[in-house]
């Protein structure tokens, strides 16, 4: 009898997680734990099942727990760059770039190109750098090589 209360206790889970992901962002990733959770609990009682020798149960609550745990462990692919952006460029002006780079916003391409390749020396992650900072420089670079265009 038991069993069947944790049965019903773990699809009303499912069932409430489920809507949960459906609520948004910030409850989806609250779900996460709660599979984990639900995973091991699934686990633990394919495990008691297989110590009891019932087999089906076992393999159902161990195909279950497997997955629970994928379910969490799902990383959704984002889009690609080209589709995305980047996203430092988006707001940037022709004004914050140049001041990024430490030039004029009327500087020359030389100018530009000479600023960035002092700075990224200096930010670059196979430097010791972050790749953030590096990434604004480089945003910085094409926003400035756009200008011109």
């Amino acid at each position: 009898m038991i069993y069947i209360a944790l049965g019903f206790l773990l699809v009303g889970l499912l069932v409430g997680g489920a809507g949960l992901r459906a609520a948004g962002r910030f409850a989806r990733r609250s779900w996460r734990p709660g599979a984990g959770i639900l995973a091991l609990a699934a686990f633990v009682g394919a495990a008691i099942m297989g110590v009891r020798e019932s087999f089906p149960a076992a393999l159902v609550l161990g195909l279950v727990g497997v997955w629970l745990t994928l379910s969490v462990r799902r990383v959704r692919p984002s889009a690609p760059w080209g589709e995305r952006g980047s996203p430092t460029v988006r707001g940037m002006g022709v004004e914050a770039a140049a001041d990024i780079l430490g030039v004029s916003p009327d500087a020359t391409d030389e100018e530009v190109q000479s600023a960035y390749l002092r700075l990224i020396r200096r930010v670059h992650p196979d430097a010791g750098g972050a790749s953030g900072l590096a990434a604004q420089l480089n945003a910085a670079r094409d926003v400035m090589a756009r200008r011109r265009r």
